[in-house]
């Protein structure tokens, strides 16, 4: 293990070092650019890009973001925290825990007295571990763990709160979002944005995400509507400006996200990304990119910061993705728009008690970078079986088609682009600043559903509630496939020319070995997770649902690479340099859910320069889907109807995914438990005398 007891200039000086071949946080750096300047691998050799090692966690339910400093890579996974060696794999320590966080965790370089920490939310709280033992630092919190509930709950004593991604590290101070649910009940734990002391944890400033009476944008609620109000929370990544001390947060939808009565009004600060001083958390600007949002369009991608020139002088810039696939830039010290801003009128609600913006802002560059419109003539007709199918959920849903910002209607169904998965999604950006190009991959993919009448027995209380056949969160698809109801590309990657605001090129991310195996390629596919950019010319990315790994020209866009992992990648890959001077890309593949089959355990993968080439995909021929990749699970048949099904729809509906995802391969019990207990601690609506009858629903069927 490096040394741990330096001076802290040392320590800030050697970790300034580090991050030229280390990948020290979830976005490379603080400002979040996911860029490497390492160029060992580039687009004349990336062809020779082989596995190196494969590491098993021993659970499934990952989207961890692996760091790497001083020799050391540190991962989250669904059963604790591990430390590996990063040219092979092998494991340095674990740390058992649940309730890991989903996305990552925060490494610290500590200071003259304090050894080095990495922070991850977990059961409880936030733990910090000192990185030379893997465990708990006793003088953090207490005994190594901070009960961050306190504080933020208001009048409900238990409410959930968790830390699903990674804190940001700012000197002495840890900085934490939370995720505290956006959906039904209204009522639930705050979800302020709070600064810590990184040595014992003691809390050093909160800014209220939901404005108290007498702080500035109050006047944007109804009265009292902020007391107990979920949601406008922080549930994906901080972004940090360390030269100007400036702290940039994406904050999502007021609670509920599909229904606001009781909220009338813009709702401050909900879907706005937000500047904060990060010594003391006051505010220094706000954008909303959403007025009263009704359709979970929350931003959770990192704000990343670049540079832009414009009209001949270098502006420091800062872009958020949303999920309706709108691209935002603003100046980052002003919060100015960088390629212009409107407010545009949209479509208004009918609903009783709503009340819905007039307009919604739209930057005049870039365009929207997925698909926001359509028409019928754009339903799929690539294969007749899913032609006929998406016909009839068209028709049988009596769908008529909205444009953005569609309101929900009482009766039928509405149809629009795009869904709450995005657009764009919390994967985010990531920056070449040589070339000036940003990149992002989107889905084009629709929601649909309409608004219900709910009564509550008990108190008479009248709300009204999103469903559909899908239930809440319907995406335009066949949910058992998970093949779009639209034409090709289903998902692509888009670059951004920072300099015009223009697109630069747009390419299909992904395939769909169902109909690949058709004769029809180059598809596009849904996608979570984001990229990277290195100085080799090239851009790695995972996230689509074929368990496939693959690295494009940033210049052109051009497909270079391309291999399988062990199953999806839904998450943002990294890449960094070994001690042995070897470059090395690394992802974490979760564990089942893909088309080439699923591990029962999360995967960490690796790849680094071979002597030849890297072997030839799986080739799909003889109306056969390729043999799965080594550990891989069986293959899964769909789950027969039944009340267990119907309450496990209902839970995964509930917690934005669909029910496909998280059956997606076998399990035993324990993994199987693991499962069911995170999709809870997510706010699945199970109740206690449910999750055995689901637990032995899913061994009976998709056990190991």
């Amino acid at each position: 293990m490096p040394a741990v007891l330096k001076p802290l200039s040392a320590l800030l000086i050697t970790l300034g070092l580090q991050a030229q071949t280390d990948w020290p946080m979830f976005g490379h750096d603080p400002g979040a650019r996911r860029f490497s300047p390492l160029k060992q691998i580039n687009t004349a050799n990336v062809d020779r890009l082989q596995r190196a090692w494969t590491f098993h966690t021993g659970q499934p339910g990952s989207e961890g973001i692996p760091v790497v400093v001083g020799g050391v890579m540190y991962v989250t996974a669904a059963n604790g925290i591990f430390a590996l060696r990063p040219e092979t794999g092998e494991k340095v320590w674990h740390y058992p825990a649940t309730g890991v966080a989903l996305r990552g965790l925060a490494f610290w370089p500590g200071d003259a007295q304090t050894h080095g920490r990495v922070y991850a939310g977990v059961k409880g709280g936030v733990v910090a571990l000192d990185v030379t033992t893997g465990k708990p630092a006793p003088s953090f919190g207490n005994e190594g763990l901070l009960d961050f509930r306190e504080g933020v709950m208001g009048d409900l004593t238990e409410a959930r709160l968790s830390l699903q991604s990674p804190p940001t590290v700012y000197k002495d101070l840890l900085i934490t979002g939370s995720a505290n649910g956006e959906g039904q009940p209204t009522k639930g734990a705050y979800g302020d944005i709070r600064a810590w002391d990184a040595k014992t944890g003691k809390l050093r400033w909160t800014f209220h995400t939901v404005p108290r009476p007498g702080e500035p944008g109050h006047e944007t609620w109804p009265k009292d509507a902020w007391k107990n109000r979920a949601g406008t929370n922080a549930w994906g990544f901080l972004s940090l400006d360390q030269e100007r001390g400036l702290l940039y947060v994406p904050l999502g939808s007021p609670t509920s996200d599909f229904y606001g009565a009781d909220r009338h009004g813009d709702g401050l600060y909900g879907n706005c990304l937000v500047a904060l001083d990060v010594a003391t958390g006051k505010l220094k600007w706000y954008q909303q990119m959403v007025h009263h949002d009704l359709w979970d369009f929350d931003p959770a991608a990192a704000p990343v910061l670049f540079e832009a020139v414009r009209n001949g002088r270098t502006v420091p810039a800062v872009a958020q993705i949303t999920k309706m696939g709108i691209l935002f830039s603003f100046n980052r010290i002003t919060g100015e728009p960088l390629y212009g801003m409107e407010e545009r009128p949209v479509p208004q609600s009918i609903v009783p008690g709503e009340k819905t913006a007039a307009t919604q802002p739209f930057p005049l560059k870039p365009p929207p970078l997925s698909r926001v419109t359509f028409s019928k003539e754009e339903m799929y007709n690539l294969t007749p079986e899913h032609a006929a199918f998406c016909k009839d959920l068209f028709e049988r849903n009596k769908m008529t088609i909205g444009p953005l910002y569609a309101p929900m209607p009482l009766e039928g169904n509405v149809l629009m682009f795009p869904s709450t998965l995005g657009g764009g999604g919390w994967g985010g950006v990531s920056v070449d600043p040589e070339l000036g190009y940003l990149f992002t991959n989107v889905n084009n993919l629709g929601q649909w559903g309409h608004m219900e009448k709910k009564t509550d027995p008990k108190t008479g209380e009248t709300t009204y509630i999103r469903t559909s056949e899908y239930g809440p969160y319907a995406r335009f698809w066949n949910r058992e496939t998970r093949i779009p109801c639209t034409n090709p590309p289903f998902g692509e990657l888009v670059a951004v020319d920072t300099r015009t605001g223009d697109i630069a090129w747009r390419t299909p991310l992904g395939t769909i070995p169902a109909l690949e195996e058709k004769g029809i390629k180059n598809t596009g596919a849904p996608s979570l997770g984001g990229s990277i950019a290195t100085a080799g010319g090239l851009v790695f990315i995972a996230a689509t649902n074929d368990s496939r790994f693959r690295a494009f020209e940033s210049k052109t866009g051009r497909l270079v690479w391309e291999q399988p992992i062990d199953a999806n990648g839904h998450t943002i890959p990294i890449t960094y340099q070994g001690q042995d001077g070897k470059q090395y890309v690394a992802i974490m593949a979760g564990g089942g859910g893909g088309y080439f089959g699923g591990t029962p355990s999360d995967a960490v993968v690796a790849f680094a320069l071979g002597e030849g080439k890297a072997p030839a995909l799986p080739t799909i021929s003889k109306g056969k889907i390729p043999e799965p990749l080594p550990h891989a699970a069986a293959t899964v048949a769909a789950l027969p109807d039944g009340a267990p099904k119907t309450t496990l729809r209902r839970a995964c509906g509930s917690t934005c995914h669909a029910l496909e995802v998280v059956v997606g391969t076998r399990r035993d019990q324990v993994s199987w438990a693991a499962m069911i207990d995170t999709m809870v601690s997510r706010g699945a609506a199970v109740k206690a005398n449910e999750r055995q009858v689901i637990l032995d629903y899913l061994l009976k069927h998709l056990g190991q």
